[in-house]
């Protein structure tokens, strides 16, 4: 709204019938890094959009296993887009992720997300070639992109019947898995070890939603305080007598 306005006012001086530089008199509107809750969905909905997949078709098995991986294990679109054959260790149940700064993290591979892969890589699917896990499932079967995985996630909120989802994007399943570490008793470094957050104030942000854990160390307010303090008159207004603070 201070944008458009700043425009109009420019606008107005172009035309000649405002003073030059009254958009200046506009104040700038303060923002807050990570002011806002995240959006989540409550864990049976997230179970809700990965039933939603036919394990039956190609399509069914592989956005399965994407979901799995985005909701069990917090990954980006993009860590599901490039992820590789070589950066799953079966023996050590674990899979590597290079994500933000190029850092490789070795994360455990959760037993339903292991046997979602295994179903896509070893079920009928196009012939792709390279070495990418995932790859389109039209012609040319080229590997996925991070808007594929996006699509993957919309369309399955769409198939589950959730209407009043937050959003619609990856990060929708990224936040619902951070929640669910958070509600299950994970410390807040734990966390931000598995979604590789650099900075611990990221995670931080996820304990917003979290109204029991807040509501333990939320002091209770005063009742027997000093009355509220009388304030100057404002432009020669005065306070109208016994209205409320």
């Amino acid at each position: 709204m201070a944008s458009a306005l700043r425009l109009y006012l420019r606008h107005l001086a172009q035309r000649g019938v405002a003073a030059p530089g009254l958009d200046r008199a506009v104040p700038t509107a303060k923002t807050w890094r990570l002011a806002s809750l995240p959006r989540y969905l409550e864990p049976d909905a997230v179970e809700r959009l990965i039933a939603s997949c036919d394990p039956e078709t190609p399509g069914g098995r592989r956005d399965r296993a994407i979901l799995l991986l985005l909701a069990r294990l917090g990954l980006r679109a993009r860590d599901v887009a490039e992820l590789r054959l070589a950066d799953i260790d079966w023996r050590a149940g674990n899979i590597a992720v290079c994500g933000k700064g190029r850092r490789e993290v070795r994360l455990p591979l959760p037993q339903d997300a292991g046997d979602a892969l295994i179903a896509w890589l070893s079920g009928a699917r196009p012939a792709a070639s390279g070495d990418t896990v995932f790859s389109r499932l039209l012609p040319p079967f080229d590997p996925i992109s991070s808007g594929v995985v996006g699509g993957v996630v919309r369309r399955a909120v769409g198939r589950a019947g959730i209407e009043n989802a937050p959003s619609r994007g990856s990060h929708l399943l990224r936040h619902s898995a951070a929640i669910a570490m958070l509600r299950g008793g994970a410390t807040l470094d734990a966390i931000a070890t598995v979604l590789r957050h650099r900075s611990t104030d990221t995670t931080a942000h996820y304990a917003k939603v979290d109204v029991s854990m807040l509501g333990d160390v939320a002091q209770g307010w005063p009742t027997d305080g000093p009355a509220c303090p009388v304030a100057p008159p404002l432009f020669g207004l005065v306070w109208p007598e016994g209205a409320p603070c």
